[in-house]
């Protein structure tokens, strides 16, 4: 994989919420990043806002990836986005499934999966945009398995995805072995692993409750084959850095850091 880094924005909600964010970008222009990306809520809920924070940020990086997930939203609704962003010129997206907002279920989406989004995407424009899709080297809470989830990454790569980005994870083993498993049953595609610099673990650990992430969990979950106790070690400050690989394994180190995500209130560029 070639070397890159990346950062990942919340779209701010009030004006001097966008200018400092902003301002965290310009300072962030000094890491060379290669590209900027902005998240996108449960449903389309930032829907606007996601849309316009990309606009100002490209005045600054061209290559920002708006996130696009397919849940809550009609086809017709999903291509206004994706011609949109097209006809402005952005040549990048991360796209997901998403979150169900509270109360919907899948039957009420149109495109129900990443897969299709990508396919979706692929259908109606071609090659223009690289697109990127998220990996789970330690399960998404609501794979049945391990190679469930391998499967589902599988999928999204064969429906025209570039690369794959990690959810975050503090245990370099998982994304080890998560790569080695994707090798050996034949996808070669990048995925870069995504950074959670720890700067308020409370904070941390109760995004990963509204998450559903088990990433944090204090017992090794039994649904992942090289999944450790690690939530304890980083409660206490004493977590694994995430990007150091087991030592004497012979794996390349990871090629990315892409830190997810960025508030202005806490980013900087150190």
């Amino acid at each position: 994989m070639s070397k890159r880094i990346s950062f990942e924005f919340f779209p701010p909600k009030t004006e001097k919420g966008r200018e400092k964010l902003l301002n965290t970008q310009k300072n962030l222009l000094a890491k060379k990043p290669e590209f900027f990306s902005c998240t996108f809520g449960a449903g389309g809920s930032t829907r606007d806002n996601t849309r316009q924070m990309v606009d100002l940020l490209r005045e600054q990086h061209a290559d920002t990836a708006p996130h696009l997930s397919c849940i809550g939203q009609s086809r017709d609704e999903i291509m206004e986005l994706v011609n949109g962003y097209k006809e402005s010129g952005v040549r990048r997206i991360v796209a997901l499934r998403g979150d169900l907002p509270s109360g919907m279920g899948y039957a009420q989406s149109e495109v129900k999966y990443a897969d299709d989004l990508v396919a979706l995407i692929r259908e109606e424009t071609g090659d223009h945009f690289h697109l990127e899709v998220a990996a789970y080297p330690e399960n998404h809470p609501q794979s049945r398995s391990f190679d469930d989830d391998i499967a589902h990454f599988q999928r999204k790569i064969s429906a025209g995805a570039d690369s794959g980005i990690t959810q975050y994870f503090y245990n370099a083993d998982a994304y080890g072995y998560y790569m080695d498993e994707l090798r050996r049953r034949g996808c070669d595609a990048p995925v870069y692993p995504g950074v959670m610099p720890i700067l308020n673990v409370a904070n941390l650990f109760r995004f990963s409750d509204n998450c559903r992430y088990p990433a944090l969990a204090a017992q090794p979950s039994g649904r992942h084959p090289r999944r450790r106790a690690g939530g304890e070690s980083v409660r206490r400050g004493s977590g694994d850095p995430p990007l150091r690989a087991p030592a004497g394994d012979g794996r390349p180190g990871p090629a990315l850091l892409h830190h997810e995500p960025v508030r202005p209130d806490s980013a900087g560029a150190g």
